[in-house]
């Protein structure tokens, strides 16, 4: 597959793919709006690190191939197309809220306040947010939480590209701190090797305290 730009689409499926997932954007564009920013997340789920959000405008009518929900990419199919996305977008901001902020306010609290934040890194003012699932607090930008959106907008997949690969780096920078975690495979998720080697080692400065399996013992395997 090669990554590159609207005029070299010339797979028909792909080029009808990425179309679909225009839907939302359109209909801004329809309703008077003119810069739409795309928002996700990545790092709810994990007992260690931080939670990092991004917000993407992509130029009117752009297609991306290859572009998708960051969870149906491979790691070199992300690598290749975030830096395509800084790029060609007309923006883009990321928030990172770490895990003592999580522990502080809780998880749905921190990813908000990482959105927040990676609003105010854009640069360009949007004037309406496609968000994946949630809406963005503390803003009198008109919005829309879309269940799925990553897989179902263009600007919310590039978002998650975006948040998924700076979290990964970030990520991959606290293996070499804490190398005895084995983060730069499992990226803090609570897989059976992570909760193996916190059962070993007990947490690291960096686990989130209030998170089970971090603040309680796991069960034995």
């Amino acid at each position: 597959m090669t990554y590159e730009f609207n005029e070299k689409v010339e797979d028909e499926l792909e080029r009808a793919r990425l179309q679909t997932l225009l839907v939302f954007e359109r209909e801004c564009y329809r309703q008077g709006f003119h810069c739409v920013a795309g928002l996700d997340e990545a790092g709810r789920g994990p007992l260690a690190g931080p939670v990092v959000a991004s917000a993407v405008i992509l130029p009117v009518e752009l297609l991306v191939p290859g572009l998708d929900d960051s969870k149906r990419l491979t790691p070199k199919e992300r690598l290749v197309l975030y830096p395509l996305i800084f790029e060609k977008a007309l923006g883009v901001g990321i928030g990172v809220v770490d895990h003592d902020v999580i522990d502080k306010i809780n998880i749905l609290q921190a990813t908000l306040l990482a959105m927040s934040e990676a609003l105010q890194d854009l640069g360009v003012s949007p004037d309406f947010l496609l968000v994946d699932a949630l809406k963005v607090p503390r803003t009198d930008i008109p919005q829309k939480a879309l269940i799925k959106g990553d897989q179902r907008s263009l600007s919310i997949a590039a978002a998650s590209v975006v948040a998924k690969v700076t979290r990964d780096r970030l990520m991959q920078d606290y293996h070499q701190r804490f190398p005895e975690y084995g983060f730069l495979s499992h990226k803090g998720y609570p897989t059976p090797e992570h909760l193996r080697r916190i059962r070993q080692y007990g947490p690291c400065a960096i686990h989130r305290k209030t998170f089970r399996g971090v603040e309680q013992p796991p069960i034995p395997f």
